[in-house]
């Protein structure tokens, strides 16, 4: 059964993903990617979401897509209890993903029931589709990338950071440009989407 915990910022939230997870989470692995946030200038997110894994007693494993062996993306993908992905630009975060084959492994463990993840980036990529967050993230920073196709790990499209700071205005545009076309979730910094199975719950 799918289980998927997607935020817009974890670390103003990560204290409801024990009773989520629906298990001790002391002393578990889980897979950090900050490969999202490679390109970007701002680092604050990335490090916040470490410690607050920290302060929940888990263990964080890092790992970098972009400059990871195929071994160790592997190995970490399948071995580890939880997979997180960070926030940062969706399109060079899809772009990696893709060059690695790093996507296909995230979408076969997901499948198979391992929990994920995903901050603000790292929720998007879960989409159908990703070419609808083009109005907040640069594809420039992405020139390799060949498909906006997502990880279809559910079918609607999360719009993170909806009425928070610094990205109200790119969030409207968001909702104005694809509101009618496509199943936009959109949530707040203070808000999760959960996915168990067939449900998905807004909180």
């Amino acid at each position: 059964m799918k289980k998927l915990f997607l935020t817009s910022s974890f670390e103003d939230v990560a204290h409801r993903l024990p009773e989520f997870a629906g298990q001790a989470m002391a002393g578990k692995v889980v897979t950090f990617i900050p490969t999202a946030n490679v390109s970007q200038k701002n680092h604050s997110y990335v490090l916040a979401a470490k410690k607050a894994f920290e302060v929940l007693g888990l263990i964080v494993d890092e790992l970098e897509v972009s400059t990871a062996s195929s071994v160790d993306i592997k190995r970490k993908l399948e071995e580890n209890d939880y997979i997180y992905v960070s926030g940062g630009n969706t399109f060079f975060l899809r772009q990696e993903l893709a060059i690695t084959g790093a996507d296909r492994l995230i979408i076969e463990q997901v499948n198979q029931g391992k929990l994920y993840i995903g901050e603000s980036a790292g929720s998007v990529i879960t989409s159908p589709d990703i070419a609808y967050i083009s109005a907040m993230d640069s594809i420039k920073k992405a020139p390799l990338l060949t498909s906006t196709q997502g990880l279809k790990l559910v079918d609607f499209y999360t719009l993170p950071h909806y009425n928070s700071a610094p990205f109200e205005a790119d969030a409207e545009t968001i909702i104005t440009d694809y509101g009618h076309k496509v199943n936009l979730k959109p949530i707040s910094n203070a808000q999760i989407i959960t996915v168990l199975g067939d449900k998905v719950t807004i909180i």
